[in-house]
């Protein structure tokens, strides 16, 4: 792409210097060639000694993205959980003009929210303490609002250097990612424990990576035993899913009873309604099976977990979860160390023609 132009979203952005020096932005539309046109234009007109007619974008408020934000927003299946994050946002800045966001304003809005307290935890019977918010907590903050102000320079609500205010603003660290996986004997142990529709809904989670609200959301249109995958329409990030499937999941599928006027394949047989959730029933299986600090969505981590200790590559993984970036499921390499040895095994013969692999098995490797 020529320099002085560039994309963001589905948005062609240009870039020049005016004639007091500093860098100039501006949106040029959803077209390639328009935003050539428009730069040479202005190029030009600051070439004979003039600033270029700017369109002015309006000084909007917050509470105007916020609008706008929840309205594009509700099409995601993540909104349900994103819904509070939004809220929050707005009631700390409300009426605050867009262009009044700073670094500064970002970072002391981190350090109130780690300090305030979230909830209240009784010590003893007389006294109270406040738990304050954890890294975690303020970081999905700051990754809401960023993408907001992502969204407000798409819809040209606000420039550009106003959102490099916002990144400047880094995460907090300390924050724990979450990678708990089941062993071969604690899925077996799990599946063993679970009854009904349970069974079929966590044989398809292991089997397939999908989400909670995936697997309940599921129609029979969306399942094509004969070719073997399911097509999710909609998923948390908006984008279309297609997704594999095993015999395992294929047999599961077949054993379901199905009825033609209910197009979902888990509802509740009373009111023909999918199923909102099952947290009682799972976590009495989880119980019985002996298994402690696992959630749901765990189930996905351990699909991708074993596929990484099998040996598939983390591009294959990360396209079968779904994930926008290689980025999300590189949290997973550290369980592939026999990769890692492959690798240097291939650079080493082609370069010395000697093998390493007991070199490395002598540190662990």
């Amino acid at each position: 792409m020529p320099t002085g132009i560039y994309k963001r979203g589905s948005k062609y952005w240009i870039r020049y210097t005016g004639l007091d020096g500093k860098q100039k932005r501006e949106s040029a539309g959803e077209k390639f060639q328009a935003a050539m046109v428009l730069l040479a234009d202005r190029k030009a007109t600051i070439a004979s000694g003039k600033e270029p007619d700017i369109k002015v974008i309006p000084n909007h408020t917050f509470k105007e993205l916020v609008a706008n934000y929840r309205e594009w927003c509700k099409k995601q299946r993540a909104y349900p959980s994103k819904k509070y994050l939004i809220e929050q946002l707005e009631s700390k800045f409300g009426d605050l003009p867009l262009r009044r966001f700073s670094t500064m304003l970002i970072e002391q809005f981190q350090t109130e929210r780690l300090s305030q307290g979230k909830k209240k935890v009784r010590v003893n019977d007389s006294e109270w303490r406040l738990i304050p918010n954890k890294p975690a907590t303020v970081n999905r903050l700051l990754a809401t609002l960023s993408h907001m102000f992502t969204k407000a320079v798409e819809w040209e609500m606000v420039e550009e250097n106003i959102l490099k205010r916002i990144r400047n603003a880094k995460m907090l660290k300390g924050e724990c990612k979450r990678l708990r996986y089941l062993s071969q004997e604690e899925c077996q142990n799990l599946l063993n424990e679970c009854q009904g529709y349970l069974r079929a809904i966590v044989t398809i989670a292991l089997n397939t990576g999908m989400r909670k609200g995936e697997i309940l959301s599921l129609i029979w249109d969306q399942v094509d035993l004969k070719h073997g995958f399911i097509l999710l329409d909609r998923t948390k990030n908006g984008e279309r899913r297609e997704i594999p499937i095993n015999q395992t999941v294929k047999d599961v599928l077949n054993a379901i009873m199905r009825r033609i006027d209910i197009p979902h394949v888990f509802f509740d047989p009373a009111t023909g309604k999918p199923y909102q959730d099952f947290k009682r029933s799972f976590h009495s299986a989880l119980k019985k099976a002996g298994i402690s600090d696992f959630h749901f969505h765990d189930l996905r981590h351990t699909f991708a977990s074993h596929l990484v200790m099998s040996g598939v590559d983390i591009t294959t993984i990360s396209r079968l979860l779904g994930h926008k970036s290689l980025t999300m499921t590189l949290r997973y390499s550290h369980l592939a160390p026999s990769h890692m040895v492959k690798a240097l095994n291939v650079l080493d013969t082609v370069l010395t023609g000697r093998n390493v692999s007991t070199k490395l098995a002598q540190f662990g490797g």
